[in-house]
């Protein structure tokens, strides 16, 4: 197997950094966001996620070592582009941002159904590598969070706990909205979110006897 590995990355044109080999990358990653929302991890073989993206079984190697490695890569991929809907909105007033951020999340998780799932969730058999990456999303979108409220990323332990706790609630809530078939409207959700961090917001303002957020903003 090591040799027909070998053999077939030979034959591949030019590096990873390549553009043409990016793009190749990113089709490969996008098979694999169509696949592991079909079908189960272990069920799963590398000639199954060739066959599906129409290449060498090589060139998966290639790219991602092993079917974990292409996994890992995916779910990567994944918390990537949720971020990045999440914090989209930085150029917007501070009052506008947490949001946008809410809406950014929903948006997401509504058209990455299983991938949002599997972030939010740690993946197979909460698997550790994905729990790590699930947490770099959620201080992530924490950073955001505080940022659009307080103007610093760096929290105090009361306000850390208590984005923390409306964060998983957030979490919650949009698993328990996707498994029901979304038949509540995204504005509804998002609106119901929205007022729920505010009350949070305002509930650390008293109990650390602060300004609520909001109070000076222009």
């Amino acid at each position: 197997m090591a040799d027909v590995r070998a053999h077939e990355a030979r034959r591949l044109p030019g590096p990873r950094g390549t553009e043409r080999s990016q793009a190749r990358r990113a089709e490969l990653l996008a098979t694999g966001r169509t696949l592991f929302a079909d079908t189960s991890y272990d069920a799963l073989s590398m000639d199954d996620i060739a066959h599906s993206a129409g290449v060498a079984k090589g060139l998966v190697y290639y790219y991602f070592t092993s079917k974990r490695g292409y996994y890992l890569a995916v779910v990567e991929d994944a918390a990537a582009e949720l971020v990045l809907r999440a914090t989209s909105c930085r150029d917007l007033p501070r009052a506008e941002r947490a949001r946008r951020t809410i809406e950014g999340c929903l948006r997401y998780a509504q058209q990455n159904q299983a991938a949002y799932r599997t972030v939010v969730t740690g993946g197979v058999g909460h698997d550790a590598q994905v729990l790590e990456i699930r947490d770099r999303v959620r201080e992530q979108l924490l950073g955001m969070i505080a940022e659009g409220s307080w103007g610093r990323t760096r929290l105090r332990p009361l306000a850390r706990a208590a984005l923390v706790g409306w964060l998983s609630s957030v979490e919650g809530a949009t698993l328990d909205w996707l498994a029901r078939g979304q038949e509540l409207s995204s504005e509804a959700l998002c609106e119901l979110l929205s007022r729920t961090l505010r009350a949070t917001l305002e509930t650390v303002a008293r109990l650390e006897g602060t300004v609520p957020p909001g109070a000076d903003r222009r």
